[in-house]
């Protein structure tokens, strides 16, 4: 992916030099907990309390690294690019105008009004605030741990995300979580996958508007992002936990689905082909 010298987003708020107590952390042994997080679904920072060095309740300025003011960079050009693509794509085809999100970087972790934001949670998006949540962190736990690895892979999560805002502008976010709160947890868990397997069509649709408007796409950045959507799929995610993958309890959406919805999306270019709701299939 051609991003170096590009244009970057001023809807970036970056609270990386800044952690509370409990959130500076690291190394191989705390991206193992947060796998543990990440595969079961379950919060895991109370299991990270305690391994920073300042006093509970106190926060502790963080140095960014050359690597860190980097993704910093990256991020904030693939989110420009998610703006410009929506500003274009949204009004043309939704008949609104786009209303970009702010993207929160943080390291450790972050309040938000859904809670807070960690390594344990994964990146996420905020309705309540309309922030995406973003620690780069993340990006080479996809590497090194879910084999997920290159610059568009990583871009894919930062479009994966911004889709969920699309999705809250249009009003099918809140629509579906209403009915997810009146629903017992196996149908919960199935609009679930539904809101995510459009989220990943509404990227494969921001990929194929990048390469259009942009040129930024290299030999081999989709099949990063199709990678990259098969390795967090929850069928692949429960088997590399040890676990037999059991449908009930999946909230993405398999491998399968995941690659393929993003690739009706790249393919067509049409919001109208992500109606996952309407699907008799997935």
């Amino acid at each position: 992916m051609e991003w170096k010298g590009r244009r970057g987003s001023r809807n970036i708020e970056d609270r990386r030099g800044i952690r509370s107590a409990g959130g500076a952390v690291g190394g191989v042994g705390v991206i193992a907990v947060l796998l543990i997080g990440y595969f079961f679904g379950i919060d895991v920072t109370p299991l990270l309390e305690g391994a920073g060095s300042a006093p509970q309740g106190q926060t502790t300025q963080a140095e960014l690294s050359p690597a860190d003011k980097a993704a910093g960079q990256f991020v904030s050009v693939t989110l420009a690019d998610t703006e410009e693509v929506w500003g274009h794509v949204f009004p043309e085809q939704v008949g609104k105008n786009y209303r970009p999100p702010v993207l929160v970087l943080f390291k450790g972790v972050t309040p938000s009004p859904c809670g807070d934001a960690s390594g344990a949670t994964g990146p996420f998006y905020c309705p309540t605030d309309r922030k995406v949540y973003l620690d780069t962190d993340f990006f080479t736990t996809m590497s090194r741990q879910l084999g997920a690895g290159g610059d568009f892979a990583a871009a894919y999560v930062v479009a994966h995300e911004v889709a969920h805002h699309v999705q809250n502008e249009i009003g099918i976010l809140n629509r579906a979580n209403q009915v997810r709160a009146q629903s017992s947890e196996a149908e919960s868990n199935a609009i679930s996958v539904r809101i995510e397997l459009q989220a990943d069509c509404l990227s494969g649709i921001w990929a194929r508007e990048a390469q259009e408007r942009f040129g930024s796409l290299e030999e081999g950045d989709v099949e990063e992002a199709v990678n990259a959507a098969k390795q967090i799929g929850d069928d692949t995610l429960q088997r590399n936990a040890g676990r037999r993958p059991m449908p009930h309890t999946f909230t993405h959406g398999t491998s399968e689905q995941r690659s393929r919805w993003f690739l009706r999306g790249y393919r067509s270019g049409d919001i109208g082909q992500c109606d996952t709701f309407a699907a008799w299939q997935l």
